[in-house]
């Protein structure tokens, strides 16, 4: 209400998640401790006066237009956990900005958009922030977590006693890392498929120097396979520029050709997740190296024939 916009009681009740009820008692709170707010009857909202809480943040123009797109902009397209939060924080900051670094951003965010791509949302009861404070709560107090969850591997519904070691986004969806009592061994399990979750009495050892990047080592994506390959592919000119000006992988290399084609090289950890990314190019691209990919790809391409000419 100090952001210099007003807000009609049905939008203070979205933000905060609470009923008009509770919303005309807090405003009554607001009253009876001395802050002046006021109704608009022009704007249909309440405001309260922008001078009347703390001095303006220390920011320049730069650091606060750059962490209001981060929450304004970004955070619904990453599933930033308590997303409501990190709003109420922006509007907090952005409600004690100097008026002319205020009415810069405000302009500012009207012309700036951000699309990360799609997503994965949690069904879990309670949406991604139940889930994610539960995992970080038994994650910080070593705790072990019981967990339903919808295995794609085992294509059923599985219960698994968790050991949580780490917590990560990836592309497009929440995992989290840490021992499985049922696999008995280190596994990741995508926060989307939690069906249910319940924090254990029982503690765990070991995970302090668990190392998620160590863990993943050269994977292309999340899934190492044990053995690593020397890759190299060829792009035709066509779309060499657009894939080279990516750095998609820490051992990426990349040669240009006269002719406008380039050739990158990688030393990956399995071939899997990067077949699907080659995939991705279609005829695009040339499988160099090595033999055992090239295969790979040749029979998906030929699974994919079969499967259309059937349609």
């Amino acid at each position: 209400m100090q952001s210099g916009k007003s807000y009609a009681v049905e939008d203070l009740s979205k933000i905060f998640g609470t009923s008009r009820r509770t919303i005309f008692r807090d405003l009554k709170e607001l009253q009876a401790i001395g802050v002046p707010y006021h109704f608009d009857s022009d704007t249909g909202g309440y405001v309260i006066d922008p001078e009347f809480f703390l001095p303006p943040v220390d920011l320049d123009l730069k650091e606060a237009l750059s962490l209001l797109m981060l929450v304004h902009k970004v955070r619904d397209e990453i599933q930033l956990p308590f997303s409501k939060s990190a709003m109420l924080a922006a509007l907090k900051i952005e409600n004690n900005l100097p008026p002319n670094i205020r009415r810069y951003c405000n302009t500012a965010l009207k012309n700036i958009s951000a699309t990360i791509g799609a997503q994965a949302p949690v069904q879990s009861s309670g949406g991604l922030d139940a889930v994610f404070t539960q995992l970080q709560n038994a994650l910080t107090r070593k705790r072990k977590v019981n967990l339903r969850y919808n295995s794609l591997a085992e294509k059923k519904i599985i219960d698994v006693e968790l050991s949580p070691y780490h917590l990560f986004y990836n592309q497009r969806a929440w995992y989290v890392l840490g021992r499985s009592s049922l696999h008995k061994s280190i596994r990741t399990f995508k926060l989307n498929r939690i069906k249910s979750m319940q924090i254990s009495d029982k503690c765990f050892v070991g995970g302090e120097d668990f190392d998620a990047h160590e863990y993943f080592g050269r994977a292309w994506s999340m899934i190492p396979e044990g053995r690593i390959y020397n890759i190299k592919l060829q792009f035709t000119p066509k779309v060499a520029c657009n894939v080279t000006e990516v750095k998609w992988h820490s051992t990426q290399q990349v040669t240009y050709h006269n002719d406008g084609s380039a050739t990158i090289e990688f030393r990956v950890d399995g071939l899997g997740e990067i077949s699907w990314w080659i995939l991705g190019y279609g005829d695009q691209v040339r499988i160099v190296a090595p033999r055992a990919l090239r295969k790979r790809i040749l029979r998906m391409a030929e699974n994919m024939i079969k499967i259309n000419e059937k349609a």
